[in-house]
C-alpha cells in the first residue's frame, strides 16, 4: 500500500534573492549541460529515422541523457554546520532546518533541476520496514548485536531502554498508525518548512501527542525532496547525511549506502574543533573512496578569532590525521563559512555577530583576489564564504568522473546506431546487385547469438574465477589478522594483567582487504577490456561475412570499462574499533586464558561475519554486475542493429527510393546526424586530455 498524502498548505520555502556571482564556480557543469542538451536533440532527431529495433536502443540512450542526475554526498557530524551547507549548496538560505539539532536517522535527498529542465516540486517520505524495526528492537542494531555476543548484558539493557524510549514516544504520537505506517511511502506535490519539521527534525521527548514536530522521525528511512534551481546549469542530487555516530549504528548503514551510489562525497569539518572521534569515523569511512572524489570543507572559520593564520595551521594537522590515518591524503582541503553564504543570500550581510566580523574582514586580506575588489558587498561575502571554490571542484569531479563518461559512451553508441541504418540502406541497395538471394535473416541472427552466448558465458566463468581468487584471499587475510590480534591479547594479558586496557586497531584488516580489493578490482577491468574488445571484434567479422562491404561504414567500439564501486563497507564500525564501555569490562570478567582465548576468536569471528560478508559477497557482486550489464548492453544495441539491417527489403525497385524520396531524405539526416555526433565525440575528447572512454 503506498499513501498518497495531501496537505492544502502553501509552501512556504522561497528562493533566496539572487546575488550577481552566484553561478561562480558552476562555468564547466554550463558547458557540459550544454553539450547533454545538444545529445539529447540529436538522439531524438536519430529516433525518427531508425528502424524498430534500434529505436529502442536509441530510447535507452535518450532515458540515460535524460536521467543524468549527479550525486553528492555530504557528510559531517552534529554541529560541523553541514545542514547550512547544504542549503547555501542549492541557493536556498532556509531550505532545510538548520536550527534543531539533531537530524533523525535519514538521509535527505535534494533533486536540484536546472531551469532547463524543470521539474515538478514535490517531497517523497519513506518509512522504515517491519524488518527494521524488528532487528533494532528485538537486537538493538548493531551495537546491541556485537554488546549481545561480547556477553555485555548490561550495556544491551541499556540500549533495549532506549529503544523502548523511542517506540514510546512513536506510538504515542501515531497511536494506532504506528505499525501501520511502517514499510509506507508519503508522496507531496510540495514541501515547506512545517511538513519537514513533521517528518525529519525530531521532536520533544516530552511533546503532546498531537504535537505536529517530529511526528514522523522517529520511524523515518529516508526522505527526497524535489525543486527547481535556476543556479544549477545540469541537475544535481545534494545528499545530506545524519551522520555515523548514534547509539543503534543504524547511521552508519544508511551512510554507507549513500556513499555506495555516489561517486563524490563532501566532508564537512568545524574549523574551531580538533578532529574527534566522530571525525576518524568518517575519515575511516571515505579511506576507501579515491582521494580526488573526496573533498574536505573546513566551515565555520568566521568562528576563528585570527582566520589568516590559524587556517593553515588546521590545514596542517588534517593533513597529518589524514597520514596517520591511513586516508585520502591526496584530498582537497577548502575553508569557508556557510553561515557568510547563508547571510549573503538571504541579502542580510548586516548585523553578523562581531567575532564573524572580525574573521570576515581578516579573511578578505589574504582570500580576495585583486579583480574581487570590485565586487559588491553581498558579492564578496560570497565569494569570502568558499562557495565559489566548492563549485569548481565539485564540478570539475562531476565533469571528469560522470559527464564526460555518459558524453562520450552515448555519442558512441548513438554513432554506432546512425552509421548502421547508413549501412542497412547500402545492404538494401546493393544486395540484390551482389547475388541476387535474400539474406538469411535466421542464420545472421543466430550466429550473433552464438556470439552472445559465447561471451557472455566465458566472461561469466572469468569473473567467477576472480571473484573466488579474492575471496580466498580475504578470507586468508581475516584468519590471520584474529589470529594476530588473539596473540597480541594473550601477550598483552601476560605482561600487564588485566587492569590495563588492551588496544588493538583493526586498521591492518582494512589495509588487507583494501590491498586484496584493489588487485581483484584491476583483475576485473583487465579481463573486461580483454572480454569487450573480442567480443566487438567478433560482431564485427559477423557483420563483414554476413553484409559484405555494404557495412565498412559502421562505426564501433567496445562497451565502455566499468567504473567499479569503491568498497565503502570497509569502513564500517567493529568491534575492535572500540576500547571502552562493555568491551572492556568484557574481557575483565574473564576467567582462565584459555577460555578466554576461544571466547575471544569466537566474538571477533562473528563480529567481523557481517562486515567481511559486505567486504566479500556483496562488493564482488556489484563488481559482476556492473561488468556483465556494459557486455549485456553491448549485445542488446548489436541484436537491434542486425535485425534492422537483415529486415532490409530486398526488391530492385527499392534503389529509387534510396536514391531520392522518403529514403533518400532519410539517408541525408542520418549523414548530417553522423557528421554532428563525430563532431560532439572529438568535442567531448578533447575536453578530456584526449582519452576516449
Amino acid at each position: 500500500m503506498n499513501m498518497q498524502v495531501r496537505q492544502e498548505t502553501k509552501p512556504d520555502v522561497r528562493t533566496s534573492r539572487r546575488i550577481s556571482n552566484l553561478r561562480t564556480g558552476l562555468e564547466g557543469l554550463g558547458q557540459l549541460g550544454k553539450d547533454l542538451d545538444a545529445l539529447e536533440r540529436l538522439l531524438v532527431q536519430l529516433a525518427q529515422v531508425t528502424g524498430k529495433h534500434t529505436a529502442k536502443t536509441v530510447e535507452r540512450l535518450r532515458k540515460d541523457v535524460a536521467g543524468f542526475e549527479p550525486t553528492i554526498t555530504v557528510l559531517g557530524q552534529v554541529k560541523s554546520g553541514k545542514t547550512t551547507l547544504v542549503n547555501a549548496m542549492a541557493g536556498w538560505s532556509d531550505l532545510l532546518p538548520s536550527d534543531v539539532n539533531p537530524w533523525t536517522s535519514v538521509v535527505t535527498s535534494l533533486h536540484l533541476k536546472p531551469a532547463s529542465r524543470p521539474a515538478e516540486t514535490g517531497a517523497s517520505f519513506q518509512f522504515m520496514t517491519e524488518d527494521n524495526w524488528d532487528r533494532l528492537l528485538n537486537q538493538g542494531g548493531r551495537i546491541g548485536e556485537m554488546a549481545s555476543r561480547a556477553g555485555a548484558e548490561s550495556e544491551l539493557a541499556k540500549i533495549g531502554e532506549q529503544i523502548e524510549k523511542v517506540r514510546a514516544k512513536a506510538q504515542k504520537r501515531l497511536g494506532k498508525k504506528f505499525d501501520l505506517l511502517l514499510g509506507e511511502t508519503h508522496n507531496y506535490g510540495y514541501f515547506d518548512k512545517n511538513l519537514l519539521e513533521r517528518y525529519i527534525v525530531l521532536g520533544d521527548d516530552f511533546g503532546e501527542a498531537d504535537s505536529e514536530q517530529g511526528r514522523f522521525a522517529d520511524i523515518l528511512s529516508s526522505a527526497d525532496l524535489t525543486l527547481n534551481c535556476d543556479t544549477v546549469p545540469v541537475p544535481l542530487c545534494l545528499r545530506d547525511t545524519p551522520g555515523v555516530n548514534d547509539t543503534f549504528m543504524m547511521r552508519e548503514q544508511v551512510t554507507i549506502q549513500a556513499l555506495r551510489s555516489s561517486k563524490i562525497c563532501v566532508v564537512v569539518l568545524s574549523a574551531g574543533q580538533a578532529l574527534t572521534s566522530v571525525d576518524m569515523g568518517l575519515i575511516r569511512l571515505i579511506s576507501n573512496l579515491k582521494s580526488r572524489n573526496v573533498l574536505i570543507f573546513v566551515n565555520r572559520i568566521d568562528e576563528l578569532p585570527d582566520p589568516a593564520n590559524q587556517v593553515p595551521e588546521i590545514e596542517a594537522s588534517i593533513r597529518q590525521t589524514l597520514h596517520n590515518k591511513q586516508g585520502p591524503e591526496d584530498a582537497e582541503i577548502l575553508f569557508g563559512s556557510a553561515y557568510w553564504a547563508n547571510k549573503a543570500l538571504s541579502g542580510n550581510i548586516e548585523g553578523m555577530p562581531k567575532v564573524a566580523s572580525k574573521a570576515l574582514f581578516e579573511w578578505a586580506e589574504v582570500a580576495l583576489e585583486p579583480h574581487q575588489g570590485t565586487l559588491g558587498p553581498q558579492e564578496m561575502v560570497w565569494e569570502l564564504s568558499g562557495m565559489g571554490h566548492l563549485y569548481r571542484a565539485l564540478s570539475e569531479r562531476v565533469i571528469e568522473e560522470q559527464g564526460q563518461q555518459l558524453l562520450q559512451k552515448t555519442a558512441n553508441a548513438a554513432l554506432t546506431v546512425a552509421t548502421s541504418e547508413l549501412a542497412a540502406g547500402a545492404v538494401q541497395i546493393g544486395a540484390k546487385q551482389a547475388n541476387g538471394a535474400p539474406l538469411s535473416t535466421y542464420d545472421a541472427l543466430k550466429a550473433f547469438q552464438d556470439i552472445a552466448d559465447f561471451h557472455q558465458k566465458a566472461f561469466a566463468e572469468e569473473l567467477d574465477a576472480a571473484v573466488s581468487e579474492y575471496h580466498t584471499r580475504a578470507d586468508r587475510s581475516h584468519a590471520k589478522f584474529i589470529d594476530r590480534a588473539l596473540r597480541s591479547l594473550l601477550s598483552h594479558l601476560e605482561n600487564y594483567g588485566k587492569d590495563i586496557v588492551w588496544d588493538y586497531d583493526p586498521v591492518g584488516l582494512r589495509m588487507l582487504l583494501r590491498t586484496a580489493y584493489s588487485a581483484f578490482a584491476a583483475k576485473v577491468r583487465g579481463l573486461s577490456q580483454a572480454r569487450y574488445e573480442a567480443a566487438m571484434t567478433d560482431v564485427a567479422m559477423l557483420y563483414a561475412n554476413t553484409f559484405g562491404s555494404a557495412v565498412e561504414g559502421i562505426q564501433m567500439a567496445p562497451p565502455s570499462l566499468p567504473d567499479l564501486p569503491a568498497p565503502i563497507a570497509l569502513g564500517q564500525t567493529i568491534a575492535l574499533d572500540f576500547n571502552d564501555g562493555w568491551w572492556i569490562s568484557w574481557w575483565n570478567r574473564i576467567r582462565g586464558f584459555n577460555a578466554f582465548s576461544k571466547r575471544f576468536q569466537n566474538l571477533i569471528a562473528r563480529e567481523t561475519e557481517d562486515f567481511m560478508t559486505q567486504s566479500k559477497d556483496i562488493q564482488s557482486a556489484l563488481v559482476r554486475d556492473v561488468a556483465q550489464t556494459s557486455l549485456r548492453e553491448f549485445f542488446e544495441q548489436h541484436s537491434d542493429i542486425l535485425q534492422d539491417i537483415s529486415a532490409a527489403p530486398q526488391s530492385q525497385e527499392i534503389e529509387s527510393l534510396f536514391r531520392t524520396g522518403e529514403e533518400g531524405q532519410k539517408r541525408t539526416q542520418l549523414e548530417q546526424l553522423t557528421t554532428e555526433l563525430e563532431a560532439l565525440l572529438a568535442a567531448t575528447t578533447a575536453q578530456s586530455g584526449g582519452t576516449t572512454i
